[in-house]
């Protein structure tokens, strides 16, 4: 994934501005670990827990009325685990002591799952490259621009 080396290096940031985060963990909503800092916990097994709760989560969301999925929270004896929405392919789960801000843990959490989110949208809206060709230079409407061939005309004359 194009965007993996953003995703982790977000994560990183997170868990520099959040002192109390013991692990932080990007994946798809299908339960694949996308990027992750975490330790003491297998980061595959949180993935496939994390996508069953969001499941959970948004059944429960579809059966009150309340709307689409943004975040869960679940809090346990020694600390929180709280999932964001990350964009509508992937969550952003995060681990934390007891003593947390739960309030800056939701500022941060979310803002961090808006920016994987849209950096996960932008990986998918890139076309794919070959080795060694520039990356394209988007246009005012985003796409790439376009690239100009020379064309031979039928000149019979030349060859």
């Amino acid at each position: 994934m194009a965007a993996e080396a953003e995703v982790l290096d977000e994560l990183h940031s997170l868990r520099a501005r959040l002192p109390r985060l013991t692990g932080a963990l990007a994946a798809s909503v299908d339960g694949l670990v996308l990027a992750q800092d975490i330790r003491g916990v297998q980061p595959e097994g949180l993935a496939a827990l994390t996508a069953t709760a969001q499941g959970v989560a948004l059944r429960l969301t579809d059966a009150t009325g309340q709307g689409d999925f943004r975040e869960l929270l679940v809090r346990g004896a020694h600390g929180y685990v709280a999932t964001y929405a990350a964009g509508s392919s992937a969550v952003l789960t995060l681990v934390a002591e007891g003593r947390v801000n739960v309030g800056r843990l939701h500022l941060e959490g979310r803002r961090s799952g808006n920016r994987i989110g849209e950096l996960l949208r932008a990986a998918a809206h890139q076309p794919d490259r070959t080795p060694g060709q520039p990356p394209s230079t988007p246009t005012a409407t985003g796409g790439p621009l376009p690239v100009r061939t020379p064309s031979r005309r039928a000149d019979p004359t030349r060859e």
